[in-house]
């Protein structure tokens, strides 16, 4: 009998090592989970403005605390089986008790001890109900909260559905604005090519006498030595009357041109290829944009609006003949004038 209680004693030495290490692991998987949700319910509120990063992120925790939820119920069924063991030893050890009383007048201190162990058991077995019942009641509210998370990614999904649609309701009608915007503006190039007809026929009436001024496409071309002295920025006073011809074609263009056609007069010098260098003008950049501000101020003068009126220089870089004779310098050495739109 000493034996077979000695054995006893050392199986249930074995048995309460194990039995604290699943304690202590079911208390850090509790723990760890809770650190995971309250980590997840940070990013989820986080990331709930971000929509489909939003949603992807929901879906990754919801797949961890199933997963963990289902580790959690696993430890609950082993914490059960556990304490299912334990009744059944408290149950062997009772009957051991009970057995040993008989022998009350020899056994009294080995029954004594058996009784503390019987108590001893007693108490774990309650400590173990105890935890088993605070794993459970955490084991629903995970659940619970997986239900809240699957509610908030319907209402995510619901405001992404109905943003998608506002988004192509948008797009929708900035397609039909764009169409009519488009229309507008070919309608306006429409009629601008036709005032820019009649502006052009209106000059080539006033200057049909010069030979030295013509259109070039949609450009009309007075050559340098029409307006200015070489080399020079100032107008020449040989100049003035066809620019006063010019001013006067432009007053009554302005006067004809529906408001709503946002038309502009651009004004540009040119110079030829060979290079100026004086105090005044360091390079034909400079040349070229003086002439074309001098006729811009002109026209002005004259009483063109000068919000209608572009100036731009562009020396010897935009020629429009490729020759070096002097023909062809003469011609390259220019003012243009152009109506187009804004």
């Amino acid at each position: 009998m000493a034996r077979g209680k000695g054995r006893r004693s050392a199986e249930y030495g074995e048995f309460w090592p194990g039995y604290v290490d699943v304690l202590s692991t079911l208390l850090l998987v509790v723990t760890f989970l809770m650190s995971i949700f309250m980590i997840a319910q940070y990013f989820a509120g986080q990331e709930a403005s971000g929509k489909n990063d939003a949603l992807r992120r929901l879906d990754r925790q919801i797949a961890e605390l199933t997963s963990l939820l289902s580790l959690e119920k696993s430890k609950s069924k082993s914490a059960a089986d556990e304490i299912a063991a334990l009744q059944a030893t408290l149950s062997s050890m009772r009957d051991e008790n009970a057995r040993i009383s008989g022998f009350a007048l020899t056994g009294d201190e080995q029954a004594k001890a058996q009784s503390d162990r019987i108590a001893a058991l007693n108490s774990d077995l309650e400590s173990q109900k105890k935890v088993s019942d605070e794993a459970l009641a955490k084991v629903d509210l995970l659940n619970q909260q997986l239900l809240a998370l699957r509610k908030q990614i319907a209402a995510l999904n619901s405001a992404l559905e109905a943003s998608e649609k506002k988004d192509q309701d948008s797009q929708d009608r900035i397609k039909d604005l764009g169409t009519r915007l488009n229309a507008a503006l070919a309608r306006q190039v429409q009629e601008l090519q036709r005032y820019r007809s009649d502006f052009f026929g209106r000059l080539r009436e006033l200057l049909r006498e010069r030979k030295d001024i013509r259109v070039v496409g949609d450009r009309f071309v007075f050559e340098s030595e029409v307006l200015f002295p070489s080399g020079q920025a100032s107008m020449s006073p040989e100049g003035l009357p066809a620019m006063d011809q010019l001013a006067k074609a432009i007053n009554e263009l302005a006067e004809q041109i529906p408001p709503e056609i946002d038309w502009a007069l651009q004004v540009d010098g040119h110079t030829d290829i060979r290079p100026i260098a004086s105090a005044q003008f360091p390079s034909n950049w400079e040349l070229s944009t003086a002439r074309a501000v001098s006729v811009v101020k002109f026209l002005i003068s004259r009483g063109v609006p000068a919000k209608r009126l572009v100036a731009a220089g562009y020396g010897e870089f935009q020629p429009i003949e490729q020759g070096n004779d002097e023909e062809s310098l003469r011609k390259n050495r220019r003012i243009e004038l152009k109506l187009t739109n804004r």
